[in-house]
């Protein structure tokens, strides 16, 4: 049996033993009266009804705290079973408090009875009627004093159990609440791994960006260089061609003595021979 078993077994007999008490206090209430000292039982009556208030509250406490242990228990089957065992405790609450009710509702009848019978005995006159009356005033004045005194400790003991609740529901309210912190925490650090692996990630993807528009800028200088070198040669190949036909045509170059062939050697570019064997360089150095 684990450390909650026990406490909620121990918390069993605990209530059947208070049931027990206030029930014997509920059946003094009742005889009340019943002994023909009216004056002398009304008196003891708050202290009855003070101690019977203590132990319903008690049994407030105890309903609070079992339904505190209910939850803690290791299996549903338990669980479910305490909670059950917790309504039959309101309903055994319940009929005690009406039956502290209607045993004080018996004990004023009691005692309106015997004073009046009291009073019947104290006006009939006679020397037994005189020390009755003396010993009723002596008796009347210690039991006022004293329950003076156990309604002031029966005060400060309800305010005891009160702040005792309190003091429990408090305590059960910071455990909830470390509870949830605990686990705000946890998955706090589980964020924290994870931001961590994202900044990471988000480093490497810009290196990556520079790296990647430093090769498309150098690629793009490269292929407009290529592209402005060839534009340029074939421009010069076009100017040399132009400039060749305009010897022919003006005859500087005789027609027979002119062989034009485009030559994949080197260049690309037309050559000129003559019957000398001499090439002129007739071409642009472009």
């Amino acid at each position: 049996m684990d450390e909650v078993s026990q406490e909620v077994a121990n918390l069993k007999k605990q209530w059947d033993q208070t049931i027990s008490e206030i029930q014997e206090k509920i059946e003094t209430i009742g005889r009340v009266g019943k002994s023909g000292k009216g004056t002398e039982e009304a008196n003891s009556l708050p202290r009855l009804n003070g101690s019977a208030q203590d132990g319903l509250a008690l049994l407030r406490s105890m309903q609070f705290k079992l339904d505190l242990l209910a939850q803690q228990l290791p299996t549903i089957d338990e669980v479910q079973s305490e909670q059950a065992n917790l309504e039959v405790w309101k309903e055994q609450y319940e009929k005690l408090r009406k039956g502290l009710r209607n045993a004080n509702l018996q004990a004023k009848t009691n005692i309106k009875k015997a004073g009046q019978e009291e009073r019947e005995l104290l006006l009939g006159g006679g020397e037994e009627s005189t020390i009755r009356r003396r010993n009723l005033q002596t008796k009347a004045g210690l039991t006022s004093a004293a329950e003076s005194v156990t309604e002031s400790l029966r005060r400060t003991h309800q305010l005891m159990v009160q702040e005792v609740e309190r003091s429990a529901g408090t305590l059960a309210t910071v455990d909830e609440s470390t509870g949830v912190l605990k686990k705000a925490e946890s998955e706090y650090k589980g964020h924290r791994s994870l931001l961590s692996r994202t900044r990471g990630l988000l480093s490497t993807m810009k290196r990556q960006d520079v790296i990647d528009r430093i090769v498309l800028t150098v690629g793009f200088l490269i292929f407009v260089t290529a592209v402005l070198y060839v534009v340029s040669k074939r421009v010069g190949v076009l100017t040399l061609q132009r400039k060749i036909v305009s010897a022919i045509k003006s005859g500087s170059i005789p027609n027979k003595d002119v062989i034009v062939g485009i030559g994949r050697a080197g260049n690309g570019l037309p050559v000129v021979k003559n019957p000398g064997n001499e090439i002129p360089n007739v071409y642009d150095e472009l």
